[in-house]
C-alpha cells in the first residue's frame, strides 16, 4: 500500500478562501515554482558535452538520457528537428551569441515527451587565441511558471463566472476541464457535492471520467475507509492514494476503478467558512503517482475556488428559496384576504358558506364540498367544482352523521382535520368523480363543531402540510365569518320584530277615511328606529291619531317610543282632548327613570271625527314637522299649531288647531327623515321639495299614492342614497 501522509492544516494551504494569508502565498509559490538555472559546456562542431549541471540532467530528462564526452544531438536529436541545433551551428560558425526568450522545445520523444519553457543564451566558447572552440548554454527552464500563468488566467475565469453567477455545473466542468487541459501530466478531475446533512457526496462535475463511473459513485457515504473522497470528506483533510490496487480504502471500488482506467486519486474536501462541508476535489492519475508540492497547492486552490462557487450557489439557492417562500407567503396572504373579504361581503350564513366553497376551488382543491349540523342531521350546504354536472353529482350526496365510516362524521366528531391520499371511506360518488384524496377541515364556533368543509383531489393533485394549514385558516375565517352572519341575522330578526311590535301591525279600517303609512329605517335594520306612528279609535266614534320622533336609536328609542304610545292609547279615551293627552305624555317622559333614556320627543297629535262631508281634525303640535294639508284645489298648506318639545319641562306650551278636511283632501304628517334626505351634494330635499311632491300627485289621489308620489320624488332626489335618518309618513284622506 502506497499513501502519501495526510497534509496537516497548521501550515494553513487553503488559499484564497478565507484562510491564512501565508498558506495562500506558499500555494502560488508552488504554482509558480522556483527558477531552474540550467548550465551545459558543447566543445566542437558536433557540440560534445564536456560538462553540464544537475538542474541540465533534471530538464532533458535525467542523468541517463544524456553523458558527458558524448554530441548533443546523439542523446538529444529531437533539438535538430525543432532548429535548436542550427542556432548552435550558427553561434558557433560566426562567433556571435544568441538569446531566446520563452522558447516552446519538446524534450524527449514518443510517450516520454514533455513540453518546456525556457529563457536561454549560447555563448561562444573561445580559446587563448580568440578561436571558437564550442559553445556554451545557459538557461532558466520558466515551464512551471508558464503552466502557472496559463492557469491562473483560467482561474481568473473561473471567479469571473462566480461573480456573474453562472449556474453551478457550469462553473465546476469548466474548471475540472481547465485543470485536465493545462496540468502538465494527464489528470482525470472530479468534483463531488455533499448533501445539506453531509452524509452522503452526489456527482458535480467529472468530464473526462466514464458515465458509468460518475453513476457508481453518485450517492456515496461520507464515512472512514470509503474511497478517497469519501474518507476526505468524512476527515475534513485530503486523502492521498498513490496507488489504488492495494490501497484498503478502495477496496469496495478496485474493480470499478479498473473498467476506469484509474489507478491513483487525491482528494481534498471542499469546506464552507464556517468549516462545513460542501463536497470534494478529486485529481485522478491513470498510473500509480505520488504528488509534488506544486501538485498539492494545485487541488487546494482549486478546491477553494469550488468551495466559493458552491458556497455562491448555496447562497443563491437560498436566496431564490427565501423569494419562493416570500412570494408564496405574500400570494397565500393575499388570497386569505381575498377570500375574508369575499366571506364578509354576504351576512346570510349559508351564502357565506357557498363562498366558502367557490373560494377553495380551484386554489386549495379541484372539488369542495361544506356540510354543517341542523337539527341532528347532516345538511349539504354548498358545493364547488369546475362543471355544472360534476357540482350537481357532488351535491347530490349527502354524508351521515353518526356513521363511523365517513369522513365527515368523524371530524364532525373530533374537531380535528383528517387528510389521505385515497378516496373517503363510506359510500359516495368517488369512482364518478375520479377522487384520489381528500382533506377534510372542521368548521368551529367557540369551540363547538358546527360543520365541516371537505377538498377532494382528482388525478395528481394531492395535500401537502402547506395547503392543509391554509384550507385551516380559510376554514377558521370562514367559521368566523358564518357567525356574524347568523349574529346579524339574529339581531335584525330580533330588531324587525321589536319594530313590527312598536308600530301598527295592519291599518284600522276608519270610517270616512283612507289611512296609509310608510316606514324605511336608516343604516342596515340592526337598530331600531326613533320614528313612530299610530291610530286608534275611541269611545265616542272619533279616532286618534299620533306620530312622533323620538331622539336616539336603539333599545332606549325604542323604550321611550313604546311608553309614548302606550301612554296616549291608555289616556286617550279618558281625557277631553290632544292638549290634555299630550300634556299626560309629557309627565310620563319626564318621570322616567334615568336608565330608561332621558331623550326629547317630537309628536303629532290629534283626533279625527267622521262627518257627512268630510273628517273634522283637531290636532297638537309638539315641537314637530309642520302637518301639510292637500285641499281640494290641490294645493299644499302648512299647518301650524304652537307647541315645544316633549320631555324637557314639566309644562309643556302647546295650542288646539282645528280643520276640516273634505272629500278627497288629505292631511299628511312626516318626520324630518323625509325632508332632511341629501343628494350626492349634500343639499337637502326640503320643505318646499316636499310641498311640490305632494301637489304632483293625481287629482284626487288616495293615501297610498300620496305616499308613492312622495318617496319616488324623494329617491329621485337622493338617487337611492343610504339614508341618515329614518323616515316615516301618515296620510289621512276623507273619503
Amino acid at each position: 500500500m502506497t499513501r502519501v501522509p495526510e497534509q496537516q492544516t497548521p501550515r494553513g494551504a487553503a488559499g484564497p478562501h478565507g484562510v491564512a494569508g501565508g498558506a495562500a502565498e506558499d500555494d502560488l509559490r508552488a504554482l509558480f515554482g522556483q527558477s531552474t538555472a540550467v548550465f551545459a559546456s558543447l566543445a566542437g562542431p558536433a557540440h560534445m558535452l564536456e560538462t553540464a549541471n544537475d538542474a541540465f540532467f533534471a530538464a532533458i530528462g535525467g542523468s541517463e538520457r544524456g553523458r558527458t564526452g558524448v554530441p548533443l544531438g546523439q542523446f538529444m536529436p529531437e533539438l535538430a528537428e525543432q532548429g535548436f541545433t542550427a542556432l548552435l551551428d550558427r553561434v558557433y560558425r560566426t562567433g556571435k551569441p544568441y538569446t531566446g526568450r520563452d522558447a516552446r522545445v519538446v524534450l524527449g520523444q514518443g510517450d516520454a515527451a514533455r513540453e518546456a519553457f525556457f529563457d536561454f543564451t549560447y555563448e561562444p566558447r573561445l580559446d587563448v587565441g580568440g578561436n571558437v572552440v564550442g559553445v556554451r548554454v545557459i538557461g532558466v527552464e520558466t515551464t512551471q511558471v508558464k503552466h502557472a500563468q496559463r492557469l491562473t488566467a483560467e482561474h481568473r475565469v473561473l471567479l469571473e463566472q462566480i461573480a456573474r453567477q453562472a449556474p453551478l455545473p457550469e462553473v465546476l466542468e469548466g474548471m475540472a476541464r481547465a485543470i485536465e487541459e493545462l496540468a502538465p501530466e494527464e489528470v482525470l478531475v472530479s468534483v463531488l457535492l455533499a448533501d445539506a446533512d453531509g452524509r452522503r457526496l452526489r456527482h458535480g462535475a467529472a468530464p473526462s471520467l466514464p458515465d458509468f463511473y460518475n453513476q457508481a459513485i453518485d450517492g456515496i457515504a461520507t464515512g472512514e475507509g470509503v474511497g478517497s473522497c469519501g474518507t476526505a470528506a468524512h476527515r475534513r483533510r485530503p486523502v492521498i492514494i498513490t496507488d489504488i490496487a492495494t490501497d484498503p480504502f478502495w477496496d469496495d471500488f478496485r474493480e470499478l476503478a479498473g473498467r476506469a482506467g484509474v489507478a491513483a486519486c487525491w482528494s481534498t474536501p471542499i469546506l464552507a467558512r464556517d468549516g462545513s462541508l460542501l463536497g470534494t476535489f478529486a485529481m485522478y492519475h491513470r498510473v500509480p503517482r505520488a504528488p509534488r508540492e506544486a501538485d498539492l497547492a494545485l487541488a487546494r486552490v482549486f478546491a477553494d475556488t469550488a468551495a466559493l462557487a458552491v458556497e455562491r450557489h448555496h447562497d443563491e439557492r437560498a436566496r431564490r428559496a427565501a423569494e419562493d417562500r416570500e412570494r408564496a407567503a405574500r400570494d397565500d396572504l393575499a388570497f386569505l384576504l381575498e377570500a375574508s373579504t369575499t366571506l364578509a361581503s354576504d351576512l346570510d350564513a349559508d351564502q357565506t358558506l357557498g363562498r366558502l366553497a367557490a373560494s377553495c376551488v380551484p386554489r386549495l382543491a379541484p372539488l369542495c364540498a361544506v356540510d354543517v349540523i341542523e337539527g341532528g342531521r347532516v345538511r349539504r350546504i354548498a358545493t364547488a367544482a369546475p362543471a355544472r354536472d360534476r357540482r350537481e353529482l357532488l351535491a347530490s350526496h349527502i354524508p351521515v352523521y353518526d356513521a363511523a365510516d365517513d369522513a365527515v362524521a368523524r371530524v364532525l366528531a373530533s374537531g380535528i382535520s383528517e387528510v389521505a391520499r385515497r378516496t373517503p371511506t363510506g359510500p359516495g360518488p368517488w369512482h364518478d368523480l375520479g377522487v384520489t384524496g381528500y382533506l377534510c377541515v372542521p368548521l368551529t364556533d367557540r369551540g363547538a363543531t358546527f360543520g365541516t368543509v371537505t377538498l377532494l383531489s382528482t388525478g395528481e393533485h394531492a395535500f401537502d402540510g402547506h395547503a392543509v394549514a391554509l384550507a385551516e385558516e380559510l376554514a377558521r375565517r370562514a367559521a368566523s365569518a358564518a357567525r356574524n352572519a347568523r349574529q346579524y341575522t339574529h339581531r335584525v330578526t330580533l330588531a324587525r320584530d321589536l319594530q313590527a311590535g312598536l308600530l301598527l301591525p295592519e291599518l284600522p279600517r276608519v270610517p270616512g277615511a283612507d289611512v296609509a303609512t310608510y316606514y324605511h329605517p336608516a343604516g342596515e335594520g340592526l337598530d331600531i328606529g326613533g320614528d313612530f306612528y299610530d291610530i286608534f279609535p275611541l269611545d265616542d266614534g272619533s279616532w286618534a291619531f299620533l306620530l312622533g320622533d323620538v331622539c336616539g336609536r336603539g333599545a332606549m328609542a325604542a323604550t321611550t317610543t313604546a311608553l309614548v304610545r302606550h301612554t296616549a292609547r291608555a289616556v286617550a279615551p279618558l281625557l277631553p282632548g290632544p292638549q290634555d293627552v299630550v300634556r299626560a305624555v309629557n309627565r310620563a317622559l319626564t318621570n322616567r327613570p334615568d336608565s330608561h333614556g332621558t331623550g326629547f320627543v317630537t309628536l303629532v297629535h290629534g283626533r279625527l271625527t267622521p262627518t257627512p262631508d268630510g273628517l273634522d281634525v283637531e290636532l297638537v303640535r309638539a315641537g314637530h314637522t309642520l302637518p301639510l294639508h292637500l285641499d281640494a284645489r290641490h294645493t299644499a298648506h302648512p299647518v301650524d299649531s304652537p307647541g315645544t318639545l316633549l320631555g324637557i319641562s314639566a309644562d309643556p306650551r302647546v295650542t288646539s288647531h282645528r280643520l276640516r278636511l273634505r272629500r278627497h283632501e288629505s292631511l299628511l304628517l312626516y318626520t324630518d327623515g323625509l325632508t332632511e334626505a341629501r343628494d350626492a351634494h349634500g343639499e337637502q330635499f326640503g320643505d318646499q321639495r316636499l310641498a311640490d311632491a305632494l301637489t304632483a300627485t293625481p287629482h284626487h289621489p288616495t293615501a297610498q299614492q300620496v305616499i308613492d308620489t312622495l318617496t319616488r320624488a324623494v329617491r329621485a332626489f337622493t338617487g337611492n342614497r343610504e339614508i341618515d335618518d329614518d323616515q316615516a309618513v301618515l296620510v289621512l284622506t276623507a273619503t
